[in-house]
C-alpha cells in the first residue's frame, strides 16, 4: 500500500471559507515570542491536510485520524480562536486586521538596508505633506488588503506596511515595533501625519492596528479624517476619536524623522512667525498661506483676486472676520493674526467665519438658543481655552466651576494651565445646562463663561 503523504497547507488569502478565514486567523497570531506572538497559538500553528500519493484514496479510517488532528489542533486554541476553528467565524468588523511581521522591503521596491527591531535606523526625514501624499497614492490605488503580499513599493499591504511607507521607513514595521519610530504624544497635538496606533501584545492578531490621522473633521475633536489600510482596500475615512474598536488602547505618535511642512499646503510655513510679517506694505508667503486657510474657513467673499503674498485689505477684514467667529472682541479682533489666530487656521479648528455655512453655528457652549448674539463682555475669547495654553483666565475659570460644584475631575488645582481635567469639568457644566454635541464641548464660549459668572 502507498503511504500517504503530509503536507503543509497555505489558505489563500482571498478565500471566504470558514477554514481558510480561522487559518488566516491563527497564522497571524503565530508571530514569534520574541516580536509578542502568543506562546499557546504556537501550538495550533499549521493544518496538515491529508492528500493521496498515486492516486491513492483514502479509507474511513484515514478519514476518522486526520479528523481527530484536527481537533487535537482546534483544544489548543481558546476563546474566539476556538470557536473560529470549531467553523463559528465571525464576521470581520473594523479593525480586524491581522498583520504580517518585521521585515525588509520585498520585490522592487527593495533598495537601501533591512529595518531592525532592535534598533532604530537612521530616519529619513519627511515632511507632514510627504507622509499624507504617499498615503493619498494608496487610496487612489485602492491597494488590496493583504498580510503576505507586497505592493511595487515593496512595502506589506497590510496596516503597519501602510505606515511604514507613508512613514518612508526602510522596511516593513509592524504594530509592535513602530512605536520605536515615533514619539509619543497627546492626542490633542495630533496633526496630519501622526498615528494612532493600537498593539496587544498579549494576542497582536486580536485588536491590533494604526492609523495615519489626516486631521479633524470639526472643532468638537471628536471625529477625524483617517487613512488606513483595512479590507478590502486602502481607504480615507471619517472615523470617531480615537477608533471604531479598542478605541482607549490607541496611542498618538509623531515620527521622529518629520521635517518642515504643511499637510497638503505644499509650504513650509507652520509656526507662528511674527506679527510683523503682515501688515500695510509687508509683503511674504507668509501672508499668502494666511490667506489661503482664511478662504478656507470661509474667507472666500472678501478676496475679489488672490490671496496673494501683498497685504492688503481684504486679508485684514478676513482675518479680523475669522477673530469675530472666535467670539474675541477689541484688540484680539483687529484683523492682525497672532498666535492663537494662526493656530487655530493651522490646525483646523475653532469656529468658520460667519455668514457662510459653514460651521458658523453656536459650538463650543452657545447652545441652542443661546447663541453668540449678545456674549458677555468679559469673556476673554476663546484662544485662552486650548491645550498648550497657560494664563489667569484658565486659573479663574476652574476656581469658578470648583465655586459652582463641578470640580469633581480635578486631581490638583485648578491652575493657569489648561488641562483635559478643565475641559471635562466645563462639560459637566455646559451639559448641566441642557446642552448636547458641539454646544457642550467642554470649551467655555460666550454663554458658558455667562452663566458661570453671571
Amino acid at each position: 500500500m502507498t503511504v500517504p503523504a503530509f503536507e503543509e497547507y497555505v489558505p489563500a488569502i482571498d478565500c471566504t471559507c470558514a477554514g481558510c478565514a480561522a487559518q488566516r486567523r491563527t497564522a497571524a497570531s503565530a508571530l514569534p515570542v520574541r516580536y509578542g506572538g502568543h506562546p499557546a497559538a504556537h501550538g495550533a500553528r499549521r493544518a496538515l491536510v491529508l492528500v493521496t500519493a498515486a492516486g491513492v484514496v483514502l479509507g474511513s479510517g484515514a478519514v476518522e485520524a486526520a479528523s481527530a488532528a484536527g481537533a487535537a489542533s482546534a483544544a489548543g486554541a481558546t476563546g474566539d480562536r476556538a470557536a473560529e476553528a470549531a467553523g463559528a467565524v465571525r464576521a470581520d468588523a473594523d479593525g480586524d486586521s491581522p498583520q504580517g511581521g518585521p521585515g525588509p522591503l520585498q520585490g522592487g521596491g527593495a533598495s537601501g538596508p533591512p529595518s531592525s527591531t532592535t534598533t532604530t535606523p537612521k530616519l529619513r526625514k519627511s515632511s507632514r505633506a510627504d507622509i499624507i501624499n504617499r498615503a493619498k497614492k494608496w487610496v487612489s490605488a485602492q491597494v488590496p488588503y493583504s498580510m503576505t503580499k507586497y505592493w511595487p513599493d515593496g512595502y506589506r499591504q497590510d496596516c503597519s506596511g501602510f505606515v511604514s511607507m507613508a512613514w518612508n521607513l526602510p522596511g516593513n514595521e509592524w504594530t509592535g515595533s513602530l512605536a520605536a519610530f515615533g514619539t509619543r504624544i497627546a492626542r490633542e497635538e495630533l496633526q496630519p501625519g501622526d498615528i494612532l496606533l493600537f498593539h496587544n501584545p498579549a494576542d497582536p492578531s486580536k485588536g491590533s492596528h494604526v492609523t495615519i490621522f489626516g486631521g479633524w473633521t470639526d472643532y468638537t475633536h471628536t471625529h477625524y479624517t483617517a487613512y488606513e489600510q483595512t479590507k478590502p482596500h486602502t481607504r480615507k475615512k471619517t472615523t470617531p476619536m480615537a477608533y471604531w474598536t479598542n478605541s482607549g488602547n490607541y496611542v498618538a505618535y509623531r515620527y521622529k524623522g518629520l521635517s518642515g511642512g504643511s499637510a497638503g499646503s505644499g509650504s513650509s510655513v507652520t509656526g507662528f512667525p511674527g506679527a510683523g510679517k503682515f501688515g500695510p506694505g509687508v509683503s511674504n508667503a507668509y501672508v499668502t498661506r494666511l490667506g489661503r486657510m482664511l478662504v478656507e474657513r470661509g474667507g472666500k467673499r472678501f478676496y475679489k483676486v488672490g490671496p496673494g503674498p501683498g497685504w492688503g485689505e481684504a486679508d485684514r477684514r478676513a482675518t479680523q472676520a475669522f477673530q469675530k467667529a472666535q467670539g474675541w472682541k477689541g484688540k484680539e479682533a483687529d484683523g492682525i493674526p497672532g498666535p492663537d489666530t494662526w493656530r487655530l487656521l493651522v490646525n483646523g479648528t475653532g469656529h468658520d467665519i460667519r455668514g457662510t455655512g459653514n460651521g458658523s453655528g453656536g459650538g463650543s457652549g452657545a447652545g441652542a438658543g443661546h447663541g453668540n448674539s449678545n456674549p458677555d463682555s468679559k469673556f476673554p475669547g476663546r484662544g485662552y481655552f486650548r491645550p498648550g495654553q497657560s494664563n489667569s483666565h484658565v486659573d479663574r475659570l476652574g476656581r469658578q466651576l470648583v465655586k459652582k460644584g463641578f470640580g469633581k475631575y480635578y486631581t490638583a488645582g485648578p491652575g493657569p494651565r489648561w488641562t483635559e481635567a478643565d475641559r471635562r469639568n466645563v462639560e459637566a457644566f455646559q451639559r448641566a445646562q441642557g446642552w448636547r454635541g458641539g454646544a457642550a464641548d467642554g470649551y467655555p464660549g460666550p454663554e458658558t463663561w455667562r452663566r458661570l459668572f453671571g
